[in-house]
C-alpha cells in the first residue's frame, strides 16, 4: 500500500475551506435544470452529468470514508450542507463544528496544523462535485497531454474572499469521450497569499459508484519534470466508502469536553 508521507501531503496539498458553499435542498430543487447547465460551462455540465449529475449529489446529506496510512486508519466524516467535519484515528481527533476548529488529542501525537488538515482530503475526494460551489470562476484552459492522450480540461478559481487561499488556481481535465474526470491540476499559495505557477498533478483513474456516484476509490499524486506529468509518485487509497440522503447526528462534529479550538499556525505537517 503507497500513502503520501504526512510531510509531503501538505505540501503538496490545495487550501481547505470552511464555509459551507451549497445550497440548502430547498434551493436546489427549486432551480430548473436547464437554469443549472446554463450556469456553467457546457463541459463543466457534463462532466457533473457523467458522476451522477448535480442533482443527485445535492440529495446527499453526509459522505464518509476511511484512509489506511501507515500511522493507522483515519475516518472522515462530512456533512455536505453545512460542511462540518469530523477526522477520527486511534490516538486523536479534529473537526469542524459550525463555528470552530477542534482538536482533540490527550497525549499530544498530532504536531500539524488542524485548521489546515481536518478538511483537506474532502476537497480532492468530492471532486467534481466541490467545483460547482458558490464563489468560483471558469476560465478555458489548454489541454494536457498524458501517454498520448489529450484531455480537455477547465480552469477555476475562487473569487476574492473566497477560502484561504483564493489566489489558487484548478485545472480539471476530462476523458475526451466519457467527460469523466482524469486530472486535477492545482497550485499552493497556503501561507503565503502569493500566485503561483508551480502546478502539481493528482491522476483519477480509478473510480467506484455509490449510491448513483461516482467517487475515487484511489488518487494517484505524478511527479512533475520540467513542467511536464511525469511518472507515478504516490497513491492514495479509500474505503468503506458511504454517500447517503440521510444526515448525520449534529453530536457527531460537536467539539469533545478534553478539545482545544485551534487557529491556523505557521508550521508544516512533519
Amino acid at each position: 500500500m503507497r500513502n503520501i508521507p504526512f510531510f509531503l501531503l501538505v505540501l503538496i496539498m490545495i487550501s481547505c475551506k470552511d464555509s459551507p458553499q451549497k445550497k440548502s435542498e430547498t434551493e436546489a430543487e427549486a432551480v430548473p435544470v436547464t437554469a443549472e447547465k446554463e450556469k456553467y460551462p457546457p463541459a463543466m455540465s457534463k462532466v457533473f452529468e457523467a458522476h451522477g449529475g448535480l442533482a443527485l449529489w445535492r440529495k446527499q446529506k453526509h459522505l464518509s470514508y476511511e484512509m489506511p496510512k501507515k500511522s493507522g486508519l483515519e475516518k472522515h466524516t462530512i456533512d455536505l450542507y453545512s460542511r462540518k467535519d469530523v477526522v477520527e484515528t486511534e490516538d486523536f481527533s479534529m473537526g469542524f463544528d459550525g463555528t470552530d476548529v477542534w482538536l482533540s488529542d490527550p497525549e499530544g501525537k498530532y504536531k500539524g496544523d488542524p485548521v489546515f488538515y481536518h478538511n483537506l482530503m474532502f476537497y480532492f475526494y468530492a471532486m467534481p462535485f466541490v467545483l460547482a460551489d458558490d464563489g468560483i470562476q471558469y476560465f478555458d484552459t489548454d489541454p494536457i497531454v498524458y501517454d498520448g492522450i489529450s484531455y480537455p480540461g477547465i480552469g477555476v478559481r475562487y473569487e476574492a474572499g473566497i477560502g484561504t487561499s483564493p489566489e489558487d488556481e484548478y485545472y480539471l481535465h476530462f476523458e475526451p469521450e466519457t467527460h469523466q474526470m482524469a486530472w486535477l491540476g492545482y497550485t499552493v499559495t497556503y501561507r503565503t497569499g502569493m500566485p503561483s505557477d508551480d502546478i502539481h498533478w493528482i491522476r483519477y483513474d480509478d473510480w467506484m459508484e455509490v449510491s448513483g456516484i461516482l467517487l475515487p476509490k484511489s488518487m494517484t499524486w505524478h511527479k512533475v519534470e520540467e513542467g511536464k506529468i511525469g511518472e507515478p509518485r504516490n497513491t492514495v487509497p479509500f474505503q468503506n466508502v458511504e454517500i447517503s440522503e440521510k444526515a448525520v447526528a449534529e453530536e457527531v462534529f460537536a467539539k469533545p469536553e478534553n478539545a482545544e479550538i485551534r487557529k491556523p499556525v505557521n508550521t508544516s505537517e512533519e
